[in-house]
């Protein structure tokens, strides 16, 4: 049987991820990154199905440029031949997409006009969607949008407490994001704990430097914890999460700094970061947690304190609780921030075991409660998976 493969690509304003998935197969047959495009001395870095890697300087640091040279790559390794379609993720869908769609012109300017909602994404997002249909126009494009997953939210999960109008005339409300990876995570939790699809309640924990839960009731997303833009809900690497408005308004008095500037700073000077001072990698503040680092040590606290708080919030959202699913860079791979957390929800019946849980690292999927315990376990995200999948089922559909 001849390859058959989808070309998936993640584009920000300053790097490219792309991944070529085999139809029916898990695991790329090659992938890899451009970075530092649109600043200087851009890269590109390949890595083959057996792990070999290469290195090569981009002509121009452009996004076309980076796709230019992977089409040829592509074309090189006889893999062009085998692309089917191109799934390009993109950050916000707004109200407008409830699901990935064959990308249009209608579709782009859409897209464009949501980026006041996404300005750091949707504009990157919309580079490599229009280099790549510059470059190889016969193949379907599908847009694949973070946001989609959670438009089953109702109006009591995504309605802010401020003047209505504001909802009406500017789009203000909670959309989530982290979508694609829920979505994923949700469908494999069915088989793999074996829950009713008609029947069933899980929370799921994406951690990572992006960090997000979400309330699956019955295959859909009914509450999650980000909200307009990505900010809200946990603590992140160098987000802030949740924060009381009265702050931004307190110090932007004190210090006499911009709404802008503000927006920076809890955006990329806070979280882990700005707490710590040090790092804003859970696994260099677990070393200096351990080392006696008081502040990576309260990093951790606060990050746990308000993970805890969060999932017992939504499991309220849920008309029954089967399972906590942890995923994601630090919720598959860090034994002790799933220990701290799982600690502060017992009124919830979850028990750790915790041999078990120092097992599951790297990519392992497995159950870590003990029994008698309501189920917890890790289950290995897979978003480009995800998004090779909407791609090939829209493209053997047109």
């Amino acid at each position: 049987m001849s390859l058959v493969c989808v070309l998936v690509i993640n584009c920000g304003s300053s790097s490219m991820k792309f991944s070529v998935i085999p139809q029916d197969a898990d695991q790329p047959v090659l992938s890899g990154l451009a970075e530092r495009l649109g600043i200087d001395h851009a890269t590109m870095t390949f890595k083959d199905r057996d792990g070999n890697t290469s290195r090569v300087a981009l002509a121009e640091a452009s996004h076309q440029c980076a796709l230019h040279v992977l089409f040829g790559t592509l074309a090189q390794q006889q893999l062009l031949q085998t692309i089917t379609a191109i799934g390009h993720r993109v950050a916000h869908g707004g109200s407008d997409f409830k699901s990935s769609v064959r990308v249009t012109d209608e579709v782009i300017e859409k897209i464009r006009a949501l980026s006041a909602l996404a300005p750091l994404h949707n504009p990157a997002n919309l580079m490599g969607i229009e280099a790549a249909r510059a470059l190889l126009p016969a193949l379907p494009q599908i847009a694949v949008f973070d946001t989609a997953f959670h438009q089953t939210l109702s109006p009591a999960a995504y309605t802010y407490a401020i003047p209505l109008d504001y909802q009406r005339d500017y789009q203000v409300r909670r959309y989530g994001f982290h979508g694609t990876s829920h979505r994923f995570i949700a469908s494999e939790a069915l088989n793999a704990l074996d829950l009713d699809p008609a029947d069933h309640g899980i929370v799921i924990a994406h951690l990572g430097n992006g960090s997000s839960l979400c309330a699956v009731q019955n295959g859909e997303s009914v509450d999650t914890s980000m909200g307009m833009t990505p900010l809200e809900g946990l603590v992140m690497g160098t987000r802030c999460g949740d924060l009381d408005f009265g702050v931004a308004a307190y110090l932007a008095k004190c210090t006499g700094q911009s709404l802008d500037a503000l927006y920076k700073m809890v955006n990329s000077q806070s979280g882990l970061m700005g707490i710590s001072g040090l790092s804003s990698d859970c696994r260099t503040l677990q070393e200096a947690r351990a080392a006696g680092h008081e502040r990576a040590a309260l990093a951790i606290d606060v990050m746990v304190h308000r993970l805890a708080r969060h999932i017992g919030g939504h499991v309220t959202s849920l008309k029954r609780f089967d399972a906590l699913i942890f995923t994601g860079g630090i919720g598959e791979n860090s034994a002790l921030i799933r220990e701290l957390t799982v600690q502060r929800l017992q009124a919830l019946g979850l028990v750790l075991d915790g041999a078990r849980n120092q097992q599951m690292f790297g990519g392992r999927s497995g159950l870590i409660s003990k029994a008698g315990s309501t189920t917890i376990a890790v289950i290995a995200t897979n978003e480009e998976k995800m998004i090779a999948r909407d791609a090939a089922d829209i493209a053997r559909n047109l």
